[in-house]
């Protein structure tokens, strides 16, 4: 006789379980409102009852297009305990690029941030679907906050099962062509984080959109009892005013980030003692710059390393952080307990030694299901349980992980492989250089040269000649920049990492 496998709990309804605890306390700040558990809770019921009513359920799929409101965490969460699956699109995507991912992930219904109203309308018209809802009054669509008003309260149980699709989340989408990455309800919010088992209560910043990593680690704080605090947009002194007025516990910022609060001369200014723990990660950093940091801020930095694909992997800690160890402040960290790290050659997949370089292969539990209607992609990255992330890195002999580069940035010149992020490591350390991107461009005979952006350092009079001779000093002659571009900011991809499509266009 067979029996039904038990159901696992699911993640958000663990969330809303601890809030029913303490309902009275503080639980989400956005621009002045200060909402308590309670009130949340309540909400994310009552709009999943009104999704019900709007005929969504399990196996639906409810996107989102919004900035960072507490009304748009309560909504996913709803859709959630409907059992649909949620796909957040990014704000700073084309019109076009959303409407494709609308079409293809089979959107049933779209809640909208009404301040989103006329780009939701563009969108709807090149990918129509059944129902668009708003955070508020709007021009387009019904009120899904009014029709929330009207439904009761109490607990709504949840409809989805563990191994059912709770996710969507997709890849930059410089391209055009976005990948959807599904995570199931079993996987949803199981990471770990570097503040699983501390004693205190998280008052976060979300600085960075929710569409992306900021929403997972803002997810974290809401279960272990703690207070976000949402700002719209990164802005260093919005930024730096909160932490000291909301007494900031915990913050993400990817690098660049980090280095334009580094640069911001209110730092010097603003009490920063609340920080516990400025998490960074999401692109190559500097060491120069996480120097700079730890001088600036105290040992309150973390390094976190991981894909869409992969969840987490491996965590820098604080103590960790040691400016008399450069080549520690290279690494990302080592691996999260549940995580296996290789590292493999990848002409023949087999793994390499201590202190060789390979790409990462990661297995774990939180290794997504599939791209989204793409078999053959999910084929080419996920082989017997392994992801191939496409990075290139190696691991020491005390199990400290370090990145050199991704696959397709590596750059393959006459006489060997530059690798980008070592040579921006040389680049930020001169006392010109603010920060730097590097990649190759190929020339009419079909050869990559290494080009180089700087942004130079304020005040600073540094020239082309003199970078280069400072890279071919260190690096020799390989590593020399054919072309460097002094530029006044840095182009970003939509999740805020330097864009070196961008550059690589603008220099070819």
């Amino acid at each position: 006789m067979s029996h039904a496998a038990p159901k696992l709990p699911m993640y958000v309804e663990e969330i809303l379980d601890g809030m029913g605890d303490d309902p009275g306390r503080e639980a989400l700040v956005h621009e002045g409102r200060r909402i308590t558990a309670g009130e949340f809770r309540s909400l994310v019921h009552r709009m999943a009852r009104a999704l019900r009513a709007e005929g969504l359920g399990r196996g639906h799929t409810v996107t989102l297009l919004s900035g960072n409101l507490p009304e748009i965490i309560a909504a996913r969460y709803a859709a959630n305990l409907l059992g649909c699956r949620v796909n957040h699109l990014y704000n700073k995507l084309s019109a076009e690029v959303q409407a494709g991912i609308v079409g293809d992930v089979e959107t049933r219904a779209l809640i909208v941030d009404p301040r989103l109203a006329e780009r939701a309308e563009e969108v709807t018209r090149l990918a129509p679907v059944d129902s668009v809802l708003t955070l508020g009054p709007a021009k387009t669509g019904r009120d899904l906050l009014e029709l929330a008003a009207a439904q009761p309260g109490e607990p709504f149980p949840s409809q989805a099962d563990p191994e059912d699709i709770a996710a969507i989340r997709h890849t930059g989408g410089t391209t055009g062509h976005p990948k959807g990455i599904c995570t199931t309800f079993a996987q949803t919010g199981r990471g770990a984080t570097p503040r699983d088992h501390e004693p205190y209560t998280t008052r976060q910043l979300v600085c960075t959109t929710i569409a992306h990593a900021a929403g997972l680690l803002a997810d974290g704080t809401l279960l272990r009892g703690g207070v976000l605090i949402l700002l719209e947009d990164f802005d260093p002194a919005a930024v730096l005013a909160a932490v000291e007025r909301e007494r900031v516990t915990d913050v993400f910022l990817l690098p660049p980030l980090l280095y334009a609060l580094l640069d911001h001369p209110d730092l010097a200014r603003t009490d920063t003692s609340s920080l516990r723990c400025v998490l960074y990660g999401g692109c190559p950093a500097s060491p120069v710059r996480i120097t700079d940091a730890i001088h600036r801020l105290g040992p309150v930095l973390v390094q976190f390393y991981g894909q869409s694909e992969a969840g987490g992997i491996s965590f820098l800690m604080p103590e960790d952080h040691d400016p008399a160890r450069p080549e520690r402040l290279r690494s990302v960290g080592q691996v999260l307990p549940g995580v296996e790290v290789a590292v493999r050659d990848p002409a023949t997949g087999r793994d390499l030694p201590p202190g060789a370089h390979g790409e990462i292969c990661v297995r774990s539990g939180q290794i997504m299901r599939g791209y989204w209607k793409r078999p053959d992609l999910t084929a080419e990255v996920l082989k017997d349980g392994w992801l191939h992330t496409g990075d290139i890195g190696f691991l020491d002999d005390e199990g400290y992980l370090t990145v050199v580069d991704r696959i397709k940035d590596m750059i393959i010149v006459v006489g060997g492989h530059v690798y980008t992020t070592e040579l921006e490591d040389v680049l930020n350390a001169h006392p010109g250089v603010r920060q730097s991107a590097v990649f190759g461009v190929r020339d009419a005979d079909a050869m990559e040269r290494v080009h180089a952006a700087v942004l130079p350092a304020p005040g600073a009079d540094v020239t082309a000649d003199a970078l280069r001779a400072f890279v071919r000093e260190r690096c020799g002659a390989m590593y020399e920049p054919h072309r460097i571009d002094f530029l006044t900011e840095l182009p970003l991809t939509d999740a805020g990492k330097p864009d070196k499509k961008a550059l690589r266009q603008a220099a070819a």
